[in-house]
């Protein structure tokens, strides 16, 4: 990390990318409303905050170096995971609903998709890759970084800085959010919102996947 941002270039390159990457990634999308509710659940919430952590870092790096070109030479790919978002996000979406209809969803013991460690790490990673908006952030990523030349690792360490620090904030700070969750009321209304924040981007997707 510090031979990449010897330098005055380096060190240029690297707040460019942390510049970039909070400009793309502190928004309010799936993958943060699924974190938020892990975080207020305090069920796995850094095994999940490390998961995404990594798939970013992976598909950062990868990104800058040449991802770009991968999804360039087959636009097939584009579609797959534009389509797969959408369903990925329709069932999600769905499944909050359900919860929001019930009642107290993050209060039961039983709720499967907040106890069990490997379903909560696979929705991570669901919430990561298929997920159109991820690939669309890396594409826009590993253009940017064209333009810092031999610093362009930098850039992309700024970028990783950055996803590391939102999704640390996330996580964390939904936790000191736990307190209000104490009645059933309260978690209807946050998975009702999650329900129409997915849907909307389910939607959106379609929408865009059609014209």
């Amino acid at each position: 990390m510090f031979s990449i941002l010897s330098g005055g270039a380096g060190l240029s390159a690297w707040l460019s990318g942390a510049a970039t990457g909070i400009g793309l990634f502190a928004v309010v999308g799936a993958q943060s409303a699924f974190i938020l509710r892990q975080g207020i659940l305090r069920k796995h919430i850094i095994p999940v905050v490390a998961t995404c952590a990594a798939i970013d870092g992976i598909f950062i790096f990868a990104s800058v170096a040449g991802l770009r070109t991968l999804t360039q030479a087959l636009p097939w790919l584009t579609t797959v995971v534009l389509w797969g978002g959408v369903a990925f996000l329709a069932w999600y979406a769905w499944q909050s609903a359900r919860r929001a209809l019930a009642g107290g969803g993050g209060m039961h013991v039983d709720d499967g998709d907040s106890t069990s460690r490997r379903a909560v790490l696979i929705s991570a990673v669901g919430f990561s890759l298929i997920n159109p908006h991820f690939w669309l952030d890396m594409m826009v990523i590993g253009g940017i970084a064209e333009n810092f030349g031999n610093a362009r690792m930098a850039f992309a360490a700024g970028v990783f800085t950055a996803s590391c620090l939102w999704l640390t904030a996330q996580g964390l700070g939904a936790r000191l959010l736990a307190p209000l969750f104490t009645k059933p009321k309260t978690w209807r209304i946050l998975d009702g919102t999650i329900a129409v924040i997915l849907s909307i981007l389910a939607l959106s997707l379609a929408f865009r996947g059609m014209h």
